[in-house]
């Protein structure tokens, strides 16, 4: 089960954190991959290594998910090379955020560009491939925070953003549901990356996750891998329209 030999899949923000660890999951599994980010010299550093792990083929392309230009372009280059799109990852993310008050217009644009638009504009271009060949799996990295508040951070536009992202996942299940392609999310909580490790290993936020997170630690590298490949496979074909949080239990609470 959840062999992905054959698969190819597109995965946006693969040049660093949860995107480069779901991007190696896809490899394990068989897939080949086209990995996207704006820092093309990261993306040929980590090319090797997937091919390392399992990935039959990789191409790199650059790509700023903000732009409808780069976006296009980049599925143009993706279909030219494989023919076909089986697998969307939308990863790519990041935020420059305050609370409600506080928040300047351009921050709020920043975020909601990045964090929202950006999975809106990936979705379009590549399902337009994937519809050709009547199959698809579409997979949003959407936050807990997209599915409650927070005391501790204010970081409204970011909350607004993921909390679209999970109902764009419904719409957009629903509408291509009779065209073969399904549309999930995942919902992580607090995981490690290069840029969360130095606020995850703080004292402050160890005695926060034992009062707020039920498994009283954040995420490992690797907890995500599971879900995407499940989310990515043909084993999960009557799946679509799901919100999974991966998050310790936080949102159970």
């Amino acid at each position: 089960m959840f062999d992905l030999k054959g698969r190819v899949a597109v995965v946006s923000g693969a040049s660093s954190g949860l995107g480069k660890q779901m991007a190696l999951a896809f490899a394990r599994q068989g897939a080949s991959l086209a990995i996207l980010a704006r820092r093309t010299e990261r993306l040929e550093e980590f090319k090797p290594e997937l091919m390392k792990v399992g990935a039959p083929e990789v191409l790199t392309v650059k790509c700023d998910v903000t732009s409808t230009e780069e976006i296009n372009k980049a599925a143009e280059e993706v279909e030219a090379k494989f023919d076909k799109v089986d697998i969307l990852l939308n990863c790519a993310g990041a935020s420059r955020d305050k609370g409600v008050l506080e928040i300047t217009d351009e921050e709020w644009d920043f975020t909601i560009a990045t964090d929202e638009t950006s999975v809106f504009k990936m979705t379009r271009a590549f399902a337009k491939i994937m519809q050709k060949n009547h199959y698809g799996r579409i997979i949003n990295i959407a936050s807990m925070y997209g599915l409650v508040g927070n005391t501790e951070i204010h970081t409204v536009a970011y909350h607004t953003s993921k909390g679209a992202v999970v109902n764009f996942t419904r719409a957009v299940a629903a509408e291509l549901a009779l065209d073969g392609i399904t549309c999930n999310a995942i919902c992580p909580g607090y995981f490690e990356t290069e840029l969360t490790k130095e606020v995850l290993d703080t004292p402050k936020f160890q005695e926060f996750a034992k009062t707020h997170v039920p498994m009283e630690r954040y995420g490992k590298p690797g907890e995500l891998d599971a879900a995407a490949v499940f989310l990515a496979s043909e084993e999960a074909s009557y799946v679509t329209g799901l919100i999974m949080p991966v998050d310790g239990g936080y949102t159970a609470i």
